[in-house]
């Protein structure tokens, strides 16, 4: 598929990966739906973009907020054919702390918002896309999700983390599978550490220690260079239910 002319949406797009995608993406020419809850980031971006990005506020989790997005974008663009899932939350928390077991609550809202949340926008989106017409190939779209090294390397502190994007990383194949029958291929980038908001809180000198632990290169990854990784997948057709580490080569340590 074309970079230039595609039609995406991207969760999580006012910031982070997600931002570095929507720049990207339409940079190289196509157009952008930014789904994301901070509308304050996300009309700044689609301000400043201009006339091919759209803000949708979106609560991923909920399926009438993902439908009145969707069709939003539908709307700006006539169709979609590509979807970026980068909406996520990765708060921490450990099975038992000195303030006594994990509340069940805390576990649930990671795990909605990471895995059912882009499930929630896969099928959703999946019902747009097969009314595309096929290209060459007869595809008629792309989904990449994100999930993490966390999914194969969860440190203490994360097993709802880990959990959720373990989740991301199973689902892949079945719906890869199924979606191959529509011309929709579906992907996962799985990122180690990179230089996201999500890191942001920490200080430079711990965010620095980190991108050490990196056996190569030795440093935090840049979003744009997820948003590289996702512009690839775009327009290599032959990617397809893979799981791609994205992390330096990092095996993260167990805390």
């Amino acid at each position: 598929m074309d970079v230039k002319g595609c039609k995406a949406i991207v969760t999580g797009g006012a910031s982070g990966l997600g931002e570095a995608c929507v720049r990207n993406l339409v940079g190289l020419g196509g157009k952008a739906a930014i789904l994301d809850f901070d509308a304050t980031k996300g009309e700044k971006l689609a301000a400043e973009l201009g006339s091919n990005v759209i803000y949708a506020n979106t609560d991923v989790t909920g399926e009438e907020s993902v439908q009145a997005a969707i069709k939003k974008a539908m709307d700006a663009f006539g169709a979609i054919n590509v979807v970026i899932n980068c909406a996520g939350v990765g708060d921490p928390g450990k099975v038992l702390s000195k303030k006594g077991p994990m509340a069940l609550s805390y576990f649930n809202r990671v795990v909605q918002i990471n895995l059912v949340g882009t499930f929630n926008v896969i099928r959703l989106a999946v019902e747009q896309m097969v009314k595309n017409t096929g290209n060459k190939d007869g595809e008629k779209g792309v989904i990449i999700n994100t999930a993490s090294a966390a999914a194969f390397d969860g440190q203490i502190g994360q097993p709802a983390y880990s959990a959720s994007k373990a989740g991301v990383v199973g689902m892949t194949l079945p719906i890869a599978r199924e979606c191959a029958e529509y011309g929709i291929r579906v992907m996962t980038i799985a990122p180690g550490l990179f230089n996201t908001p999500m890191l942001a809180q920490l200080p430079e000198a711990a965010r620095e220690a980190l991108g050490k632990t990196v056996p190569f290169p030795k440093r935090l990854g840049d979003p744009m260079e997820y948003a590289k990784m996702a512009q690839h997948i775009i327009e290599n057709p032959m990617l397809n239910g893979e799981v791609i580490r994205l992390d330096g080569a990092i095996r993260m340590a167990a805390k």
